[in-house]
């Protein structure tokens, strides 16, 4: 009879419709390289049946198709009206579960807006809407002064407290998925929290072992990010002019990325101001299919930080090409280093001197900068994200198992 099976046969486990909360390449918000690389990995899965991306709307154009994946724009950044919106798009797709990427920014860079629109997750989850967010950032560990979020101590230490309300309402969500060790401890601690869990970062790519020798010609000194607020490219570029004094002749600097939502104007400005520096370069965004020769270019990759808002996505790319990482002893920095293998020249925070020794002791000794970069790859190719998106089908589908029907 049709829709029996044979004595033993086994029944196959329903695929999932998986909804994931995200900014989305062309769009340049924070994170999107993230989700982009987060959405792809599942699409592939056999677990899941399709993919519903409830992206953000920007002029960049659309998402370019993706096999299995269907793009809902839902939310504009900085509109009060995400939480409803993406709720409805939710609401009329149906997917199984729904995986949030986010930080603290994600859907705003303006308070009320960006504040409303973290209660998402505890929204779908009173839907009865299967919830796992990853959480790239705490408020608690985030200096809101130097991130671009307030401009006295006052309102820094305002919006600390409302961060920690809204961390406990991301802590509605069914399961948070963190990528610090210390992360978790912390919410588990201060937050009682029961939900939150580790969860590796990933690489983004499982590419071939990369070269870990550098291109002929200049020797590339490269830094890629959101600039203008916690970034700035200040501080390198007068390392790069300090080592152009003492002689290195054969360098250029390449800035890589755009202006961080805090700043606009930025890297306009920073064009200007240093139109007069010797073989610099500022290539603006940076296409997904350009990203592999951008760092395959760089004898060094520079993190010119004055502090950090979680684990850094641009630290795992550099790893995953094999490359050397210059970096400042802070923060969150310090956690993915030392708990996840990796390993880099340091510096003093905001002490040019210093980053300019720290970029010398890695141009001048090769065998220091191939050892560095297969340290860094080790680290970064642990994991890939085909692995970590497997982990969370797992907890969505315990998830689900504990669910009535």
């Amino acid at each position: 009879m049709v829709g029996q099976q044979s004595a033993g046969s086994k029944i196959s486990p329903a695929r999932l419709r998986i909804g994931v909360v995200t900014a989305f390449p062309p769009g340049r918000n924070s994170l999107n390289e993230y989700g982009y690389h987060l959405v792809r990995h599942l699409s592939r899965l056999e677990e899941v049946s399709d993919v519903v991306v409830y992206a953000d709307e920007t002029d960049a154009g659309a998402p370019t198709p993706i096999d299995g994946v269907t793009f809902v724009p839902s939310w504009t950044f900085n509109d009060p009206r995400t939480v409803v919106r993406v709720a409805r798009a939710v609401a009329r797709t149906r997917p199984d579960a729904v995986i949030l990427n986010l930080q603290f920014a994600t859907f705003g860079d303006r308070r009320v807006p960006g504040a409303l629109g973290l209660l998402l997750p505890a929204v779908l989850r009173a839907r009865r809407v299967p919830t796992l967010v990853v959480l790239h950032n705490l408020a608690d560990n985030v200096d809101m002064r130097d991130a671009g979020f307030a401009r006295s101590a006052l309102t820094a230490r305002l919006m600390t407290l409302a961060g920690r309300l809204l961390t406990r309402a991301l802590l509605r969500a069914d399961i948070v998925a963190l990528t610090i060790p210390r992360y978790v401890e912390f919410l588990r601690e201060s937050y009682g929290a029961t939900n939150a869990l580790l969860a590796p970062h990933g690489s983004f790519e499982e590419i071939a072992k990369p070269s870990f020798g550098i291109p002929p010609g200049r020797r590339t000194i490269m830094a890629f990010g959101k600039w203008g607020t916690y970034k700035t490219v200040d501080l390198l570029v007068d390392a790069y002019r300090l080592l152009l004094d003492r002689g290195y002749d054969d360098l250029r600097l390449v800035l890589a990325g755009t202006d961080s939502p805090n700043s606009a104007g930025y890297m306009a400005a920073a064009a200007a101001r240093y139109a007069d520096v010797p073989n610099i370069e500022m290539p603006g965004y940076i296409a997904e299919e350009d990203v592999a020769p951008l760092f395959g270019s760089a004898a060094v990759v520079a993190f010119p930080y004055t502090s950090t808002t979680g684990s850094s996505g641009v630290l795992h790319q550099a790893g995953e090409y094999g490359r050397a990482a210059v970096l400042p002893r802070i923060g969150d920095l310090v956690d993915v280093i030392e708990e996840e293998g990796f390993e880099g020249v340091y510096f003093e925070p905001g002490n040019v001197g210093s980053l300019a020794d720290a970029l010398a002791a890695v141009l001048d000794d090769p065998e220091r900068r191939e050892m560095l970069g297969r340290r860094n790859y080790a680290a970064a190719s642990g994991v890939p994200m085909s692995e970590v998106v497997q982990w969370h089908i797992a907890h969505i589908d315990r998830l689900r198992a504990r669910r009535p029907v």
